[in-house]
């Protein structure tokens, strides 16, 4: 997933083809990466749109200090930015009737906000996608956003692999090519002899590492680094302070652990001065910045574009539950010591124009919008049907509401499936796994 920061979409010039000149736009945001990539994304329709973002009310929703990190160049202000219930996003829409709905929204959430626009009288188009990396492509986030009408993707193995997972599945949904709108348009002049930048800055993600033990020995690495280029700034980079919500839930903090004294004491005792951690856009980081280091981040493609090095560490393996496989080919992997010497690598050419680096002349999700708002001015567009996971039938659907929005769904039905839905989902998981255990044993039942 995204690190917060600032969006730059192109420039009116490189407008996409096919959309007319003017329309309402309205986009629905609730996380601070998908407010980044919500109003980011908006940028790249023409100037004449008149563009509007909400964030809806639930558990990830971001804190003020986020919301003007992720909005910073992007247009919009955290003042200009309603915070809603989900309850009253029907009537905005039917009172600022928009041509297009744009849900930057987690899949789990897309699946319950996109119904209700759906059932709309002249409903606009409904449009979804991700704020980051999305390989491997996971069939259930097509299930989840299977009653939008437009999903964009920021690859062309993304389209690839989605497409086909599509097609396995009979989901009708389109899919639109879109260069990630946050990325710089031009790469930064000459950066190794730029003598401001100076920072060796980490890009922490919430997911990865999960372990303890392993975000510990990668703090020790980047201490290492630290300590061996002692007039240089090591960042680690985090994307939310104590108490602030983020897309994923992070449980071991790099910042807190290092102001940890076991953890200290592992790592040395006394650590570097020059190895920090700091928050806040991501773009501001890499403006000062000689080379970026993750194990897995969308922060990767931002510094790629403005022509900066880059470390993926795979000390850990390269596998989908680190989100890393993506880059398989990049040639921007290496290791513990590679990390400690600043040996930073830049990306290789076929890899990029599979990845990312397609080139925005290459977009094509604007002549799919445009198709799909010509479609809507012939007639009303009606109901995408939702065809996956109907079991439970009105108990699920308001269970999956209830988890999403938490404490702002004050709904009976909510609460009432919550009693039903929870401990059924215990004993469904229980019977996978005593299924799985059954299968690894050749169908020989044993002990769960």
């Amino acid at each position: 997933m995204s690190d917060g920061g600032s969006a730059r979409g192109p420039s009116p010039s490189s407008a996409p083809n096919g959309l007319a000149p003017t329309g309402r736009l309205l986009v629905v945001a609730d996380s601070d990466s998908y407010v980044k990539w919500g109003a980011a994304f908006a940028r790249g329709f023409p100037d004449a749109w008149r563009t509007e973002l909400v964030v809806l009310q639930t558990p990830v929703q971001p804190s003020r200090r986020q919301l003007h990190a992720a909005l910073a160049g992007s247009g919009f202000t955290a003042e200009s930015v309603a915070t809603i219930e989900l309850d009253d996003l029907g009537e905005r829409i039917a009172r600022t009737r928009p041509d297009v709905v744009l849900l930057a929204l987690r899949g789990p959430l897309v699946r319950v906000v996109a119904p209700i626009v759906g059932r709309m009288p002249d409903r606009p188009v409904l449009v979804s996608g991700f704020p980051g990396l999305t390989i491997p492509a996971e069939p259930k986030a097509i299930v989840y956003r299977e009653q939008v009408d437009l999903i964009v993707l920021h690859s062309r193995r993304e389209v690839r692999e989605f497409r086909a997972n599509a097609d396995r599945l009979g989901a009708a949904v389109g899919f639109g090519l879109a260069t990630l709108p946050f990325l710089p348009d031009e790469a930064a002049t000459d950066v190794a002899a730029d003598a401001q930048r100076t920072d060796l800055v980490f890009a922490a993600q919430a997911k990865v590492p999960a372990a303890r033990e392993d975000r510990v020995r990668l703090l020790g690495w980047l201490a290492a680094a630290a300590r061996r280029h002692p007039t240089r700034r090591v960042v680690v980079k985090v994307r939310a302070r104590r108490g602030e919500a983020q897309t994923h839930a992070e449980a071991f903090d790099f910042g807190e652990l290092l102001g940890d004294p076991e953890v200290r004491r592992a790592l040395g005792g006394t650590l570097p001065p020059n190895l920090v951690v700091e928050d806040g856009p991501m773009a501001v980081h890499l403006a000062r910045a000689a080379g970026l280091v993750t194990v897995s981040s969308t922060a990767v493609l931002e510094a790629v574009a403005l022509g900066l090095p880059v470390l993926l560490v795979d000390e850990f393996g390269v596998t989908p539950k680190l989100i890393n496989t993506v880059f398989d080919g990049s040639g921007l992997f290496g290791g513990a010591d590679a990390l400690a010497d600043w040996e930073l690598r830049h990306p290789n050419a076929e890899w990029l124009a599979d990845d990312y680096f397609h080139g925005r002349e290459h977009d094509d999700w604007g002549v799919a919008l445009a198709n799909l708002l010509e479609a809507r001015a012939a007639g009303p567009l009606g109901a995408r049907p939702r065809a996956h996971n109907l079991t439970g039938g009105a108990v699920r659907r308001a269970f999956e509401r209830k988890r999403m929005l938490g404490p702002h769904d004050r709904s009976f039905a909510g609460a009432a499936s919550m009693a039903v839905a929870l401990p059924a989902r215990w004993l469904l998981r229980r019977a996978r796994r005593v299924r799985r255990r059954v299968v690894a044993l050749g169908g020989g039942v044993v002990e769960a």
